[in-house]
């Protein structure tokens, strides 16, 4: 049986087979899965190692840095930068682009990623995981800042790791999103869950709901509704999940339906919070090729056209019914055409009832 199971080298060999640079996006693939590797094993050990707690410095975002941070960060580089695949790189904890040193071979694509995400929860052994976008510079000249800001819909590759009771590798090459699980005894992935698709329908959200508060209406319409649940407009019951870690949400999303979302508010997130280039937009692809949606509220993410590296942007996405929902109170919000819930508490007490007060 372990001969006939499907290797990610295999994979990718079959899936790319077509490609006139089929060879290299799979020999790429091959260095993140070992980088992947090596942070699984790190952070497997956490305080054993001493991988807890904080550091006395920040990323370039302003949030406090955890050890595990800055390890994971050098791991993939130091996986990545030498194979002569990419071009350069940049990272969530790097304010600037990362440059290929001049002893190496520059390739033809851009890697940009976080390292670790959900770090937060690293001290409280949570599931946390490593998030990836591959972009295609083409060869010749060392890329500038200029050439990361491309669109999500120009991807190449995307995918992401999440460390769990086991280590998940989940990928798209623009031919479906596919996870494969790392079987530690023979060192290598496994495809496992094939050609995964969002359901057009669900019960599932997932949303830190402590931010509702500060909210834009049809945010705070949509999770009202779906809270009222049987008594509400929806006539059936939701369920709401939130791990803290993008990863591990989206995750779920992708083996049982739902729709996640961190959408923008009037404190500290007015731009949204997750980062468009190496958070938001790997995601979004991975979603869409698996027959879900991914949008800002107001349009589809893989349209935005960043203006820096680290931007920040509303994400909303998962199983499509759900997002296209948000999308229409969004643009009735913006028409001024929207119907704000209103709980039934209010409906069915007539001391409460606006008619009953006038």
């Amino acid at each position: 049986m372990l001969t006939r199971r499907t290797t990610l080298s295999k994979f990718l060999i079959e899936q790319l087979k077509n490609s006139p640079d089929g060879q290299a996006l799979a020999a790429l693939f091959i260095d993140i899965a070992a980088a992947i590797k090596a942070i699984s094993a790190v952070a497997a050990k956490g305080a054993l190692e001493g991988n807890t707690g904080s550091l006395s410095t920040t990323n370039v975002q302003g949030e406090v840095q955890k050890p595990l941070d800055v390890l994971t960060n050098d791991i993939m580089l130091h996986h990545c930068d030498w194979g002569g695949l990419v071009a350069g790189m940049a990272s969530e904890e790097m304010e600037q682009p990362y440059d290929i040193p001049a002893e190496y071979v520059r390739g033809r694509y851009l890697l940009l990623f976080d390292p670790l995400d959900g770090s937060s929860n690293i001290d409280f052994n949570v599931a946390v995981g490593t998030i990836f976008s591959v972009l295609d510079h083409g060869q010749g000249a060392a890329p500038t800042a200029a050439d990361y800001l491309q669109p999500g819909k120009r991807q190449v590759a995307a995918g992401y790791a999440i460390y769990g009771p086991a280590t998940v590798m989940v990928l798209t090459v623009g031919q479906g999103t596919h996870g494969f699980t790392l079987d530690r005894e023979i060192g290598n992935f496994i495809l496992t869950h094939p050609n995964l698709r969002v359901p057009e329908d669900t019960d599932q959200f997932a949303i830190n709901a402590s931010n509702e508060r500060f909210w834009e209406p049809p945010m705070q319409r949509y999770v009202q509704e779906c809270k009222a649940g049987k008594t509400g407009p929806r006539g059936r019951d939701f369920n709401m999940r939130w791990i803290a870690s993008m990863v591990a949400d989206v995750h779920r999303i992708l083996m049982r339906g739902g729709v996640f979302s961190y959408p923008r508010d009037n404190q500290s997130n007015k731009n949204g919070r997750l980062r468009l280039m190496y958070e938001a937009n790997p995601m979004a692809l991975l979603i869409e090729q698996a027959g879900g949606l991914a949008s800002t509220g107001r349009g589809r993410l893989l349209d935005e056209q960043p203006q820096s590296l680290h931007q920040r942007v509303p994400v909303v996405l998962g199983s499509r019914r759900e997002v296209e929902r948000i999308e229409q109170y969004h643009r009735e919000f913006d028409a001024g055409t929207d119907k704000p819930f209103v709980s039934p508490l209010f409906n069915e007490r007539s001391l409460f009832r606006p008619e009953a007060r006038a």
